[in-house]
């Protein structure tokens, strides 16, 4: 694998974060297959969108939750690795508020509450066509060795 530069040394922070989020998107096949599409990221934040296709509905015909957190897990990601420090889960919980039914289209924007150390907390709203809020996730991440973009040290 070939390193680069330091681009944290060259990019402002949100160049940063849409360079570290374009290089971890073209690697996740679990979110390019289910259509989950990175709508918006900046240092901290991430906004990204799916649709909820016919597969996606379960026995009560509504979107099944796994997806749902699915969604809110994929911009916890994005938002808690946009400062390419290579940082993964240390726990979550999610609160389902409404049904989703096919076809609709939702949103989960990702907030970070704070970064202290390598730990953060991180806040996900996700909502459907008609900005309703039908989850909350709140996500503990924690940053461990390496980096989303190689760099040369």
């Amino acid at each position: 694998m070939s390193t680069q530069p330091d681009p944290s040394n060259t990019m402002t922070p949100d160049e940063l974060a849409r360079a570290t989020t374009d290089a971890m998107y073209a690697k996740d096949a679990c979110s390019q297959a289910l259509g989950i599409e990175l709508v918006e990221v900046r240092a901290g934040y991430a906004r990204m969108r799916m649709s909820v296709r016919p597969e996606f509905l379960n026995g009560h015909q509504i979107c099944h939750g796994g997806l749902i957190f699915t969604l809110a897990d994929t911009a916890f990601a994005f938002a808690c690795n946009s400062y390419n420090i290579s940082t993964v889960a240390a726990g979550c919980s999610i609160e389902f508020l409404r049904p989703v039914q096919g076809g609709d289209v939702l949103t989960a924007e990702a907030v970070e509450q704070t970064l202290s150390g390598r730990s953060g907390i991180y806040d996900i709203r996700v909502t459907n066509r008609a900005n309703e809020t039908v989850a909350m996730f709140r996500g503990k991440s924690a940053q461990i060795k390496g980096t989303v973009i190689p760099i040369d040290n």
